[in-house]
């Protein structure tokens, strides 16, 4: 119960942080033009391949997918967000109006691969969420 409560605490407050991360952190500036990669998967290694080590790479990755996990934790916020497809929908619908937002603010870069990591994220904390939550219901009975 504890950890329900201070996830429904710490979301708000985890998503303010990040969508500040996403458009004003790590000396983001306003880019010259406006910038999209649609191209899911190849546009992410011609990146890599031009302009960053391994060592980014994993960090890249990695935190695509790990800072996103807490988002599969919404059921216990919003009962209707316990089933994978509602949350899937009501999560990639944000994060694309976010990537969009990146885009049209030129605050950063609209990229499907950045969707696709933060959505398997979701969907990696969603399967711990269910895990801890079966854990808790067996508790209780």
């Amino acid at each position: 119960m504890l950890l329900k409560k201070s996830y429904r605490i710490l979301i708000f407050p985890y998503t303010v942080f990040l969508l500040y991360l996403m458009f004003l952190g790590m000396g983001r500036s306003q880019y010259e033009m406006n910038v999209i990669r649609i191209e899911p998967v190849l546009s992410t290694v011609n990146f890599i391949k031009d302009t960053v080590r391994w060592l980014d790479i994993v960090k890249i990755v990695v935190g695509n997918v790990v800072m996103f996990m807490p988002f599969g934790f919404l059921g216990w916020v919003f009962p209707k967000l316990k089933n994978l497809r509602n949350l899937l929908y009501a999560f990639v619908s944000a994060i694309t109006i976010v990537e969009g937002l990146q885009y049209f603010t030129r605050m950063g870069i609209f990229e499907i691969d950045d969707i696709i990591l933060n959505t398997f994220g979701v969907f990696l904390g969603w399967k711990i969420y269910r895990f801890l939550d079966q854990r808790i219901d067996i508790k209780r009975a």
